[in-house]
């Protein structure tokens, strides 16, 4: 096969076209892996607040009712 300046030129534009898919790809990835971890803390955070909400509830439902008067007084 002989290299004429169209074939060189083709392997050129392969050559870009793949740098800029590999960049394109680890900046995809770079964002997933930073959503993932975004995912995983709100995650947590959630479970920590049902965890809140259930033993507010218990507490709430157990606790004797406060006779206060109320704040206009």
């Amino acid at each position: 096969m002989s290299d004429t300046p169209s074939t060189a030129s083709r392997l050129d534009e392969l050559e870009r076209r793949v740098v800029h898919q590999d960049q394109t790809i680890e900046d995809l990835n770079a964002a997933i892996t930073a959503q993932w971890k975004l995912i995983e803390r709100l995650e947590r955070q959630v479970t920590r607040l049902a965890e809140r909400v259930a033993d507010a509830e218990q507490s709430a439902g157990q606790a004797a009712p406060v006779d206060r008067p109320p704040p206009h007084y």
